[in-house]
């Protein structure tokens, strides 16, 4: 078979089960098919753009780029023309005949039943070409790649019963035309009022003019959108609407975002910048190598999408555009890590992002709680990545705490703070795997018998936030679990005083277990922190804790050995039967029985499950 012969061709798996999705599930959202198109046509031109500045051959004189729709009411058709970058033959195989995004999987593994729902997951992941067969029982796509010659241009049609044909064709003209040949009962769509209206509602926005014919009868074309950069229009002049609907054009995104940003810096820098915090998390947002970023501009031409240059990575939730009036149009990724520019928009662009989340946690409290909950554990990335920015970064972080002992991250520091106990110095916080792990750690019990309010951390990045947020307010953070609770400035005087008659009365008891336990613990001594349990273990005050232990475990490295201290409540029942024990191996079986809980209530795992077993039962059953 030749390169020019007609060739049919079978569609992906993932295409086939789209493609019966787009046909029977999305009948009441019908007219998303437009706006996809349309939002397509605009990138070709923005690449072809693009790549017309290294190669001005590409664009062959022909700068005017555009969209143009055409319908006919009696061939009940609907055609879209672009003049941009086009595409090759295997181009138009790969493109149409398979979803390459590695989000397709997870795509289809979202589509819920609900046409609301599955119609604002299209375009997200890339699939919004397929829309077309929503209301076309035939596509035709003839495209020919910008510098290619006329005998290259592409045929590509399909009915959407899971074959596709593709053909060599003449086109004179570079860019790309769909031919959207509609179904009985979608005539509608031919008409040149209901489109115009279309284009207009959805794709105003639209950097290029999106032209249709003045009349059915008149051959002239003119512009039926704006055809202005939105970012580039006065505030004044622009909706709300307006705003929501060019975030859907740049995220592919159907649902509202919950605030955005648009600004002007004019000065030694010149740019405009238009940023947008999303309602929801991406499926990919925990991968820290997915693309991010925000598109750039230079001068309003296309450079590049996913520029992660302009924003830290824990900000990488942000979408939206910058514009520069200073970079040249030839930047490329290398040169933007290089830029001295780019540290100055990027310091702005942070400022602008962090200032916008600190407007929604304070007038709309309802829409920072849905931000938090889908963006909160990347935003905990921070203290670690800006120092510069801590204390602002800080006051927008929000904690579980002991105040209301529920799982809900609403508790801001400042919060915190305005709670503090008369005397208290430091902002006590506990960490855990699970919530509930941390709600119950016993460490925890003598500040919940003071009163003492402390967070509660089970988030996998929260011993990382921990270790890089010293303070806040002037107020140190103090890991309840870690080193020597300091608790003399809360304590009376006779409570200091029974705690050191506690350590001297039980000397005897702590030397028995050390010499039992040996080098399985660092040390033993009496407890602070235990009112109700029998023992606790605590970390030294520079011991990494098993959060990120587990971390390191998991990305394959080794972790530093570190020997807790095992801190022993007297006054517990446990404690006084073992002190009263004057057999040797029962002493030592109760002694690890001690440490094997206090190990299992700090949520470790025991080095010896089955010794453990053996040691309880033999315990049991010497019990009289």
């Amino acid at each position: 078979m030749t390169d020019s012969a007609t060739q049919t061709m079978g569609f992906q798996a993932e295409v086939k089960q789209l493609l019966r999705l787009m046909i029977h599930s999305l009948y009441s959202h019908k007219e998303i098919f437009l706006r996809e198109l349309i939002s397509n046509a605009s990138d070709a031109l923005d690449k072809l753009r693009f790549e017309a500045l290294a190669r001005p051959e590409l664009a062959g004189g022909d700068s005017n780029f555009a969209i143009t729709i055409d319908t006919d009411d009696k061939a009940h058709t609907v055609t879209i023309t672009d003049n941009g970058i086009g595409m090759t033959r295997q181009e138009a195989i790969d493109h149409l005949g398979t979803i390459a995004k590695s989000g397709t999987a997870e795509f289809l593994s979202k589509l819920s039943g609900d046409q609301k729902q599955d119609a604002q997951l299209i375009g997200q992941f890339g699939v919004g070409f397929y829309s077309s067969f929503i209301v076309a029982d035939r596509v035709e796509v003839f495209s020919r790649r910008a510098g290619e010659p006329a005998s290259e241009g592409v045929h590509w049609e399909s009915r959407a019963d899971g074959d596709f044909t593709v053909s060599n064709v003449e086109l004179p003209e570079r860019g790309t035309k769909i031919v959207l040949h509609l179904k009985e009962g979608e005539y509608e769509f031919a008409d040149a009022f209901r489109i115009r209206a279309l284009v207009r509602k959805y794709s105003d926005h639209i950097a290029f003019a999106v032209r249709m014919r003045k009349s059915e009868t008149d051959a002239e074309y003119e512009t039926v959108n704006h055809a202005q950069a939105l970012w580039t229009r006065p505030r004044t002049e622009l909706k709300d609407d307006d705003y929501k609907e060019f975030y859907r054009h740049v995220t592919h995104d159907y649902t509202d975002p919950l605030a955005w940003s648009h600004g002007k810096v004019e000065g030694k820098k010149e740019y405009t910048s238009l940023l947008y915090i999303p309602a929801r998390a991406p499926f990919d947002l925990m991968h820290r190598d997915a693309a991010r970023g925000v598109k750039l501009y230079v001068r309003r031409v296309f450079i590049m999408d996913d520029a992660e240059q302009f924003l830290p990575l824990y900000l990488r939730f942000v979408k939206g555009v910058v514009d520069s009036a200073d970079l040249p149009l030839n930047i490329s990724r290398e040169m933007l890590q290089q830029d001295p520019a780019i540290d100055t928009i990027r310091t702005g662009l942070t400022r602008r992002t962090l200032d916008l989340l600190a407007k929604l946690a304070k007038d709309e409290p309802e829409k920072y709680a849905t931000f938090w909950k889908q963006f909160g554990s990347v935003l905990k990335e921070g203290p670690a990545e800006d120092h510069a920015n801590r204390e602002r970064i800080a006051k927008l972080l929000r904690f579980s705490s002991t105040h209301t002992d529920a799982d809900s991250q609403d508790v801001s520091l400042e919060d915190y703070v305005a709670r503090m106990k008369p005397g208290q110095t430091a902002i006590y916080y506990v960490i855990a795997d699970t919530f509930g792990a941390a709600k119950s750690s016993p460490h925890l019990e003598v500040l919940r018998k003071k009163g003492i309010e402390a967070l509660l951390l089970s988030d996998r990045v929260d011993e990382w936030l921990a270790d890089h947020l010293h303070e806040f307010d002037g107020k140190k953070f103090v890991n309840v679990a870690r080193g020597e609770l300091d608790l003399s400035a809360l304590q009376t005087e006779d409570e200091k005083k029974s705690q050191e008659s506690l350590a001297k009365e039980h000397a005897e008891l702590i030397e028995r277990i050390k010499k039992s336990l040996g080098d399985k613990v660092s040390d033993v001594r009496v407890t602070q922190r235990l009112t109700e349990s029998p023992a606790c273990l605590v970390l030294g005050e520079n011991d990494m804790g098993a959060q990120m232990r587990r971390i390191l475990e998991a990305a394959g490295q080794k972790a530093p050995s570190v020997k807790p201290a095992l801190e022993i409540n007297p006054t517990h029942p446990l404690l006084a039967r073992i002190d009263a024990t004057k057999d040797d191996a029962e002493f030592d079986d109760l002694s690890l029985l001690v440490l094997d809980q206090a190990t299992l209530a700090d949520g470790g795992q025991l080095p010896e499950p089955a010794a453990f077993v053996h040691r309880l039962n033999r315990l049991l059953l010497s019990m009289k």
